[in-house]
């Protein structure tokens, strides 16, 4: 699991490879992610939009930008949280992904909200460390 806050937002990404969406020998790897967003602060927010990067193996990067996320642009009140599930293919058999959303308080104030590193690895590459 990758975590991270910012404002008392907490961000926590859990990454999982999907073997049966995958095709290795046509280079094509599919991820799931798990998002968990807990409100820790004091006030009410709304996710607005999403900011990520891609980045494939072979350094290749597309961004990916829009409004909410799976659709939604859900409103957080302190102490609560929201909870969805993406994905993303890749034609490389690992990769990493990092963004942020942009957040509004009810009092209209926007701010982002880092999402940590995370990274996108299949059983189709050995893990090395950098």
């Amino acid at each position: 699991m990758y975590r991270k806050t910012t404002r008392s937002i907490t961000i926590t990404v859990k990454p999982y490879f999907l073997e049966e969406q995958s095709t290795p020998a046509d280079n094509h790897y599919f991820w799931a992610y798990h998002v968990h967003i807990e409100n820790g602060g004091g006030e009410r927010v709304q996710l607005l939009r999403r900011h990520w990067r891609i980045t494939d193996a072979l350094g290749r990067m597309q961004e990916v930008e829009g409004e909410g996320v799976v659709g939604e642009q859900p409103v957080i009140g302190p102490g609560g949280s929201y909870e969805y599930t993406s994905g993303a293919p890749l034609t490389t058999p690992s990769g990493i992904i990092v963004g942020a959303y942009q957040m509004a308080t009810d009092d209209g104030e926007r701010f982002d909200v880092a999402v940590p590193a995370f990274s996108l690895d299949s059983p189709h590459e050995a893990v090395r460390l950098n």
